[in-house]
């Protein structure tokens, strides 16, 4: 979840011009990735697929603009997701989302998210799913507390909603780390990044080890080993 403390329409038009800049840069000219997402309806960043010369880019307009970070990470454990969240993708992002949100619930006015779409992982139903999670969990937390939040969800593409593009970066500096071991690219945007939650790191449960700010921040040794079959 990325929260932009600039004004919206600004941020928007800068990195669309950034993706005008990329298409129309002869030095990207004949890249498969760059011809491919232009033909699919324009090029968008997305750092999985970018070259590592539009990446540094886009990683140093991020670290330029003021927003803040926030993550919810879980290992699929065969037990947990076939107990827990039925074998199914829907409920297992249901639950994710809903640890996002339930600390939003006291707020207060109006909380506007624009979700990146996801198959039927954010069809209507599942981001309700979520939110009715949340909303236990926050009473559970708080008992008798009452919930000022009006949450409402935009499902949008990366090509309708252009600041998807730091939600994915983001989440890739992130992935990388856990995957990888791999740091530089989180060390990059650090200060930009206030929690991230490996949810089922049950070693760490205890003081809230598990929770990683800028003062408890992540390291090579957060990478998760596969699984051996």
């Amino acid at each position: 979840m990325v929260k932009f403390k600039q004004q919206l329409p600004e941020l928007r038009q800068r990195i669309l011009e950034m993706q005008k800049e990329v298409e129309n840069d002869p030095y990207y000219k004949g890249v498969p990735s760059i011809i491919k997402k232009i033909k699919k309806g324009g090029y968008f960043f997305h750092a999985k697929d970018d070259l590592p010369e539009v990446r540094k880019t886009f990683f140093e307009f991020i670290k330029s603009i003021d927003c803040s970070f926030e993550a919810v990470v879980a290992r699929k454990i065969p037990d947990v997701f076939i107990k827990k969240h039925n074998s199914k993708e829907v409920e297992f992002y249901a639950d994710l989302l809903s640890h996002l949100l339930k600390n939003k619930l006291e707020l207060g006015d109006k909380l506007v998210l624009n979700i990146a779409k996801r198959g039927s992982s954010t069809r209507h139903t599942t981001l309700t799913s979520a939110l009715n999670k949340a909303t236990r969990r926050f009473s559970k937390k708080y008992p008798g507390k009452q919930i000022e939040t009006k949450v409402v969800f935009n499902i949008q593409s990366p090509h309708e909603e252009p600041l998807l593009n730091v939600a994915d970066y983001f989440c890739w500096a992130i992935q990388r780390v856990f995957e990888r071991g791999e740091l530089r690219f989180y060390e990059f945007l650090i200060e930009k990044i206030s929690l991230v939650v490996d949810l089922y790191d049950k070693e760490k449960w205890e003081g809230s080890k598990n929770y990683y700010t800028i003062r408890n921040p992540l390291t090579n040794k957060n990478k998760i080993s596969p699984l051996l079959h």
